[in-house]
């Protein structure tokens, strides 16, 4: 059985959202595949993992949070961490987190640069603001 591909904080064509979207926790949980169960742990053992939260307690992940999702979903399941050393792995990381995302100029660009150049600001957005949301 194969593994599902992790999404990034990029756009996801399946979704047909736009890349900068809020996520509830049952798209997120779908697109890692993951039991929702799953990422209510996650919050608890990750301070630095804080959906929004509206009226009900309905959860709305930000991209950043989508990110940092899928780095704790990397460190645990594919690196073999356990929950404290992935934690503590994240906090070690604190600035240099953007460094373990795909730089911008890594990301696979069409012929069209014009057409790319929105697309990899906006991926440097989402670095710098999950390195200052480490930081915190």
């Amino acid at each position: 059985m194969s593994e599902p591909e992790l999404p990034d904080a990029g756009p996801d064509p399946a979704d047909g959202k736009d890349p900068g979207a809020f996520r509830t926790i049952g798209e997120v949980a779908k697109a890692l595949g993951i039991r929702q169960h799953v990422l209510r742990y996650w919050e608890e053992q990750f301070p630095m993992l804080r959906p929004l939260t509206r009226a009900g307690g309905r959860r709305y992940y930000r991209p950043e949070d989508v990110a940092l999702i899928t780095e704790i979903h990397r460190l645990l399941h594919k690196e073999g961490f356990t929950i404290k050393g992935a934690r503590q792995a994240l906090r070690g990381k604190k600035g240099a987190a953007a460094a373990a995302l795909p730089a911008p100029e890594a990301v696979p660009t069409t012929p069209d640069q014009e057409s790319a150049a929105p697309l990899l600001t906006y991926l440097q957005s989402i670095r710098d603001r999950l390195a200052a949301a480490l930081e915190e």
